[in-house]
């Protein structure tokens, strides 16, 4: 895994310095947080923004100027993330953990010239709006089952199927999908990824009611659904090492600010044991003291992905095991936040977090907060690949044990499918 190295140099500082006087001058007299804002306002905040970023060069750091990009270090590009989570500001928009932490580094790993000269722009003007096209209803932690089917019709595919779990799909107008090309291989292998324009007759979406009560799922179904012949990543039936790659942007690029997020949530959650007087309850003071501990791990594992990712490493299959273990405490850390409100959590009443994670900066630390999150984080164990999958990778790819036995007809494992993935000039490790 090589050494973790915790200090920053010296020009990491500086640069930091940069950032906050940059903040300091953008953000209005007063700022608490963007989840001081109620939704709407916060909607409006978070556009108005983005477009600051991007005009900075601050909303994709490290990619390229010539594709709108800041041109900046990896190093500067962890710094910024680390400022702008620290005072609540977000790093771009609703969907731009799909558009640029996703595809549009993935593009970059994987893409043609003429790919990346088309899509990266306007990825990040906000022309392009993108979703992710991967689970199914029978194929979910079991990714490489997918039905979808994507046929050649002269100069365009032809996509038919049904994708589930479309974060953020009403404001997109793209989708990469994940679709079998030929089904006469093993299943990792007839997959290919494509870049899907939304807005077409043949694309139907429709929304899924969460616990939480809101709907930021959808189920997405293809009719005879149509992209360019060239909207091919990586190649045709060379999409499942495509796809990997992608999954460790998802995984990997948080390290920098997941620790930063989960701790100013238990310093919340310390907040409200005192204020509720559960603080003077010792079993509670135990659990407190070990979910903060678990942070400091979680801070030392990040450490450990950014010292990779600094020196010039790809994220790979090693970075499962940093969602696993966040998504795992989350689940820990939510439960104690109802411990500690008792009966009010029965009746929450307040804000109510309208974040995948932890709730905002800036939100009031009340029923309704921690109740929602606490709904939320059941969601963390299966998005972005399962806790389970999430062992087998570890497991498998990254200890070499030995590979759990398929189910018969399941063809290869993870495993096989890893150690072989298609040619690339920049193939993923």
């Amino acid at each position: 895994m090589g050494a973790v190295d915790p200090r920053y140099p010296p020009e990491a500082e500086v640069y930091r310095d940069k950032v906050r006087a940059f903040l300091a001058e953008q953000l209005p007299a007063g700022w608490k947080g963007i989840g001081a804002l109620d939704e709407e306002e916060a909607d409006r905040f978070t556009a108005e923004w983005r477009a600051t970023l991007y005009d900075r060069g601050l909303l994709a750091p490290s990619w390229p100027a010539e594709y709108g990009g800041g041109g900046l270090s990896p190093l500067e590009q962890v710094v910024v993330a680390e400022e702008l989570f620290k005072v609540g500001v977000p790093t771009g928009g609703r969907n731009d953990g799909f558009g640029i932490q996703m595809v549009g580094n993935t593009l970059l790993h994987w893409g043609t010239d003429e790919q990346k000269r088309y899509f990266l722009p306007r990825i990040l003007s906000g022309e392009h709006v993108w979703c992710q096209g991967y689970s199914e209803p029978n194929a979910g932690s079991d990714l490489a089952n997918l039905g979808t089917r994507a046929v050649l019709d002269g100069d365009e595919w032809l996509i038919n199927g049904q994708k589930i779990w479309t974060s953020a799909a009403s404001r997109a107008n793209w989708i990469f999908v994940l679709a079998r090309t030929d089904p006469s291989v093993s299943k990792h292998k007839g997959i290919t990824f494509l870049l899907v324009p939304m807005d077409q007759p043949g694309v139907e979406i429709r929304p899924i009611r969460m616990m939480t009560g809101r709907s930021e799922f959808f189920e997405t179904f293809f009719t005879d659904a149509r992209t360019a012949k060239d909207n091919v990543v990586g190649g045709v039936n060379a999409g499942w090492g495509v796809a990997m790659t992608l999954l460790g942007y998802e995984r990997g690029e948080s390290a920098a600010t997941f620790p930063i997020m989960f701790r100013a949530e238990i310093d919340r959650l310390l907040d409200l044991a005192r204020e509720t007087g559960a603080a003077r309850d010792p079993l509670i003071r135990q659990r407190l003291a070990s979910c903060w501990s678990k942070v400091e791990v979680m801070r030392f594992l990040g450490m450990r992905t950014l010292t990779k990712f600094l020196a010039g490493s790809a994220p790979g299959p090693a970075e499962s095991a940093f969602k696993l273990y966040w998504s795992e405490y989350h689940k820990i850390v939510t439960d104690l936040a109802v411990d500690i409100l008792g009966m009010a959590a029965l009746t929450p009443v307040g804000h109510q977090s309208w974040g995948f994670r932890t709730d905002a900066v800036g939100a009031p630390n009340d029923s309704g907060s921690w109740a929602s999150t606490f709904l939320m984080s059941r969601a963390g164990t299966i998005y972005a690949g399962t806790s389970q999958v999430q062992r087998n990778i570890i497991g498998e790819i990254v200890l070499g044990l030995p590979k759990e036995p398929a189910a018969s007809g399941q063809g290869s494992s993870w495993r096989d499918a890893q150690q072989s993935p298609p040619a690339s000039p920049a193939s993923p490790a």
